[in-house]
């Protein structure tokens, strides 16, 4: 299997190329050639198999034998073995119809664990056959940051540098990050948002000298290896729940798009998928896109959910590019039109064919403190803010589906945000040995401003 860009520019290229560049040198954003099918047959029987072996089943057909299927199958073994939960992401019922999706079980109990759990032994491996090093610098929202350094503290072929903006993420999030003991390991409070972080490190990324000297690999979900990866669990939870004899909805809480986009991947593999709520908080621009047809970057705000408080979602250029019908050409004007001057209208057939599977919402932080007041007293659930966006954008959105069966994504323990818990059910969550643990550790942290030179001779140093 061959992987192109988004905007058409770049040579095809094979998969561990594609995982270790992460962005397309024109710019553009990885995807298969053809979307691999996964027949229905299959899908019903990963419900009989554990977690590791549906991700191993996924991995194989975009891996193409350019990796040993028992290579793989020991690469997910060793992924999901740190999580805490037999069954990885497991579901419960909340009410009828209705089910939490737990993604938070990993070591840093976020979402994002699913993805850079498997991502890390990918690299290590890919960069180990071929005798080489990378050096992958992340921008965080919140969640990426403390995944990555807990996934790559310690390997010998990466070195790693996680941007977060300073003051915007919780003490919690930020620990996970700052308290890695290992050398290899460095976090930068940036003088900025995450959208500053995010074209701080697509700056990097376009400075292909730069990229060459310090052998520049990213693990953002501009990186496919992470869609693919994330795209398990919609297999593992519909698969639970009767798939593909008995369709599904899903409401998932967004930022740079990502997890969304996994969702959708899933149901271009063959996953019966009804409806996709993509709820966002009053960051709002990927639900604005699909009511509106206007995809317009605004001011990013600071609210209870920091890790979307994004107003670059950089995953929407994959959606877009699928919704053109594959057209680069369309694709790449759009996004630069976009990068100039902050926003474009999306045609009416693209519009179309997004929202065949997509519906967009926003919910405020009025709607999000609710949720999770009304989670804590109907089913005695404490919910993260994030999680809590998906529950708002569900009963928002209700009128969009079928009666099918909805399974929100809960993507973050509520222990990684004691306040907005507290401040919303008057309750603390309870707070997990991992967490505990991050108070005692003295913490790193480098300071930068939102300046891509800065960064750049910040990361020429530690690569050196």
């Amino acid at each position: 299997m061959r992987y192109i860009s988004t905007r058409g520019a770049a040579p095809a290229a094979g998969f561990i190329d594609c995982l270790l560049a992460g962005l397309a040198p024109d710019g553009g954003l990885y995807l298969p050639e053809a979307w691999p099918a996964v027949p229905p047959e299959e899908i019903a029987g990963f419900s009989n198999r554990p977690y590791a072996q549906v991700a191993a089943a996924i991995l194989e057909r975009f891996a193409d034998g350019e990796i040993a299927e028992a290579t793989i199958a020991s690469l997910c073994a060793e992924a999901h073995a740190g999580f805490d939960h037999a069954a990885v992401t497991p579901l419960r019922q909340i009410a009828p119809g209705r089910f939490l999706l737990e993604l938070f079980h990993g070591p840093t109990l976020a979402f994002k664990d699913l993805a850079m759990q498997l991502l890390a032994p990918l690299c290590d491996h890919a960069l180990a056959a071929r005798g080489r090093t990378a050096t992958i610098v992340c921008a965080t929202s919140g969640d990426t940051g403390g995944a990555a350094a807990e996934a790559f503290r310690g390997r010998a072929n990466i070195r790693l540098v996680a941007l977060f903006p300073e003051g915007r993420i919780s003490a919690v999030q930020r620990r996970f990050m700052t308290t890695a003991r290992e050398d290899n390991v460095r976090a930068v409070a940036v003088a900025g948002d995450f959208d500053d972080c995010q074209a701080i490190l697509k700056a990097l990324f376009a400075d292909r000298a730069f990229a060459g000297e310090v052998g520049l690999a990213a693990v953002n979900s501009i990186n496919f290896a992470r869609i693919l990866a994330q795209s398990v669990y919609w297999f593992v939870a519909a698969s639970a729940l009767g798939a593909p004899v008995r369709p599904l909805s899903f409401a998932v809480p967004t930022g740079n798009f990502g997890d969304a986009f996994s969702g959708w991947a899933a149901a271009a593999m063959g996953l019966p998928i009804e409806a996709i709520i993509v709820a966002t908080n009053a960051n709002d621009i990927v639900a604005r896109a699909l009511t509106a047809g206007r995809y317009a970057r605004r001011p990013a705000l600071a609210t209870r959910s920091p890790a979307m408080d994004i107003q670059v979602a950089s995953n929407f250029e994959r959606l877009y590019f699928e919704a053109a019908g594959r057209d680069a050409a369309a694709t790449a004007a759009a996004f630069e039109r976009f990068a100039a001057s902050g926003a474009i209208d999306i045609p009416g057939p693209v519009l179309a064919a997004m929202r065949g599977l997509l519906t967009g919402v926003s919910a405020s932080e009025v709607d999000t403190r609710r949720a999770m007041a009304d989670a804590f007293r109907l089913t005695g659930d404490l919910v993260d803010p994030h999680t809590a966006v998906a529950l708002a954008g569900l009963d928002a959105a209700r009128a969009a589906l079928s009666g099918a069966p909805v399974v929100v994504l809960a993507t973050a323990h509520p222990a990684k945000f004691p306040d907005a818990v507290l401040a919303a059910t008057g309750q603390s969550p309870p707070t997990p040995s991992r967490v505990r643990d991050l108070a005692d550790r003295p913490e790193r942290i480098d300071r930068l401003a939102a300046d891509v030179e800065a960064v750049k001779a910040y990361v020429r140093a530690f690569a050196a």
